[in-house]
């Protein structure tokens, strides 16, 4: 029975508890391993009408873990990637695509872009940088683990990091170790991790520990260390408080929240507690109207009021739906769901404003670029949108 035991704790671990959190089109289920039925959608007034500009079909499927590969966008170019390993680059305005290649490693992380680069992670722990204007790859190294967020990058430095609770700056000429920071992680643990996430002087890198820890890009040194969730509960699975979602950071606060544990808001130059809410999220935090919003573990959508982290409204009615990360554009709140519509909600009372049917699957958080967001289903299909 020992054995047992052991063997589906190491299964959870490998799976990262998918029925929990996986976006890739498994059920939901209880406390009791039974399935729960997504919420059914409600008809309500249409108040705001979204209008398709195009869309494209320049990579495959998008059907890798931690919230599908998140596309990035700079300087009026959209650069996406799908699970098999093509990266591309696609004109914002036209959808017209610009370049496209293909990487012989299957990708599990966001792609991220800077200074005239545009790096992906994999499942093996491969990190590739390729020129922004044309594709061509630049450098390829391993990390020591699977890559499933987003490279970051500062100057000339990219910093990655890996499922085993590393984090690595490497020179964004040839892709050189500059600096490595180690923190311990739990024996269990959901399969996501959290991108490290850049200001001016800082680097911002959170684990499955419920830790956050500011770093020096340039020497990756601590800065300062601030605890978000604390393990609570007799066995593993209830003590798990990963960090997986994006930070949000407004001003000098950075707002931050864990799985089965708190969002916080902190003070970005020291690290000091300002608030902390009860809180369960594997997803990025959105920020608008002087409102936090997060998808909980549940799927229902909530928004916070920012200076305090006081509940202002909840919305259940996208409950089990397998929701995105939820994103504020043109004065909207926007998620998408497993069934592949978007659902655009009011941010002052989370009603519903409008909807519409993108394809398959959104699993990706939404792209924003001003007024347009940019929509890859998982089937890879990438669809610009604009509020009419």
């Amino acid at each position: 029975m020992k054995r047992l035991s052991w063997f589906l704790v190491m299964c959870l671990l490998l799976s990262g508890c998918s029925s929990i959190t996986s976006k890739l089109g498994k059920s939901k289920t209880d406390d009791d391993g039974e399935k729960i039925a997504p919420a059914p959608l409600v008809d309500f007034q249409s108040e705001v009408n979204l209008k398709k500009l195009w869309s494209t079909n320049v990579v495959g499927k998008n059907l890798s873990v931690n919230g599908g590969i998140r596309p990035a966008v700079q300087s009026g170019v959209i650069y996406l990637a799908d699970s098999e390993g093509n990266v591309a680059a696609v004109d914002a305005v036209t959808g017209e695509k610009k370049w496209k290649v293909e990487l012989d490693t299957a990708l599990g992380g966001a792609v991220g872009v800077g200074s005239n680069t545009v790096l992906v992670g994999g499942i093996e722990g491969d990190v590739f940088a390729l020129e922004a204007e044309t594709g061509e790859q630049r450098w390829h190294v391993y990390a020591t683990s699977e890559v499933l967020a987003a490279p970051a990058v500062s100057g000339d430095i990219a910093v990655v990091q890996s499922q085993d609770g590393r984090v690595v700056g490497l020179s964004l000429a040839d892709g050189e170790k500059r600096w490595q920071f180690k923190e311990d992680v739990p024996v269990l643990s959901l399969r996501g991790t959290s991108p490290p996430m850049m200001n001016e002087d800082l680097c911002v890198v959170s684990f499955a520990n419920g830790k956050v820890y500011a770093i020096s890009p340039e020497t990756g040194s601590q800065v300062w260390e601030s605890r978000i969730a604390v393990p609570q509960g007799r066995t593993e699975l209830e003590r798990m408080v990963d960090i997986d979602g994006r930070p949000v950071q407004v001003g000098d606060v950075l707002y931050v929240a864990s799985y089965q544990g708190r969002i916080g808001a902190l003070a970005i130059a020291s690290g000091r507690g300002i608030w902390f809410q009860d809180a369960s999220t594997t997803h990025d935090l959105a920020y608008g109207l002087a409102q936090l919003y997060l998808v909980q573990k549940n799927d229902a959508v909530k928004a916070l009021r920012s200076s305090s982290g006081q509940q202002i409204w909840i919305n259940e009615q996208l409950t089990y739906r397998k929701l995105s990360s939820p994103t504020v554009v043109a004065g909207n709140l926007v998620v998408g769901d497993a069934e592949g519509y978007l659902h655009v909600l009011s941010q002052t009372d989370g009603r519903f404003v409008g909807r519409v049917k993108v394809g398959s699957g959104i699993a990706a958080p939404i792209l924003v670029d001003g007024d347009f967001l940019y929509v890859q289903d998982n089937s890879g299909k990438l669809t610009a949108y604009s509020f009419e």
